[in-house]
């Protein structure tokens, strides 16, 4: 079967790129599952220092497979497993990213985007709710915007990601290497069981969010894609047309 995650390392620093650009990135159930086990093996392993995680393509991810989507349980895991990680993971974005891919954002560490990048969170649009990636957000993004970003599901650049706390960093161009140079630097001066606490500071109330509501956001994501809305804002988005529901 072939691979849908890119793995390659230098100098302790493990780069895993989701590598479906055919569906967008978009979280299948085999991609979540591959993800989640390479996540696995990189905190098992003692020269893995720090985790960059990117794409190929021109979008980062599309959110959900609608075709194929994982159970809110999986995904849930997935994003846990990069929070409770014991290493730096290190979003690096040259594209497009909405929905659950926003989710992945939240979990990481540090982000850096491209000018080229774009974000929105779509659920509404489709009869959802982001549901299972308020856990990561929540905590780190500013609420009145997140507010408005999750309720009306408009597109926003890189420069408002960085403002309101969804990426670290807005590179100037459209390659986001030159800002992820001395990030990487960093983590590698840095010493590995030093980081690993450190991260435990910073993570704390991201991780008490999972610990309190994931089950509540399993079932309310569970609940919300079984109903009319959802078939209906799916079967347009697969359509290209609009919902009956857009005045």
């Amino acid at each position: 079967m072939t691979s849908l995650i890119g793995r390659t390392r230098a100098r302790g620093v493990e780069t895993l790129s989701l590598d479906s650009p055919d569906t967008r990135n978009a979280l299948s159930r085999a991609l979540v599952a591959e993800l989640t086990d390479a996540l696995k093996r990189c905190g098992e392993d003692l020269d893995v220092r720090a985790v960059v995680l990117t794409h190929t393509g021109n979008t980062f991810c599309a959110g959900a497979d609608l075709r194929d989507p994982p159970p809110a349980e999986a995904l849930t895991g997935l994003l846990e497993r990069i929070v409770r990680l014991r290493k730096p993971v290190v979003a690096r974005v040259a594209g497009h990213v909405r929905a659950g891919g926003l989710g992945l954002l939240g979990a990481c560490d540090i982000a850096v985007a491209s000018d080229t990048a774009t974000f929105a969170f779509t659920e509404v649009r489709i009869g959802v709710a982001p549901a299972v990636i308020s856990l990561p957000l929540l905590p780190r993004v500013d609420p009145r915007a997140l507010a408005r970003y999750c309720l009306t599901g408009e597109t926003f650049r890189a420069p408002e990601a960085a403002r309101i706390g969804l990426v670290t960093t807005a590179a100037d161009g459209p390659d986001p290497d030159e800002a992820l140079t001395p990030v990487l630097d960093g983590l590698r001066r840095a010493a590995p069981e030093a980081l690993a606490r450190t991260k435990e500071l910073l993570t704390a109330k991201v991780l008490q969010a999972f610990i309190e509501d994931a089950g509540e956001m399993d079932r309310l994501s569970a609940s919300l894609f079984s109903q009319p809305d959802a078939r209906e804002g799916m079967t347009a988005f697969l359509e290209r047309r609009e919902p009956a529901w857009v005045l």
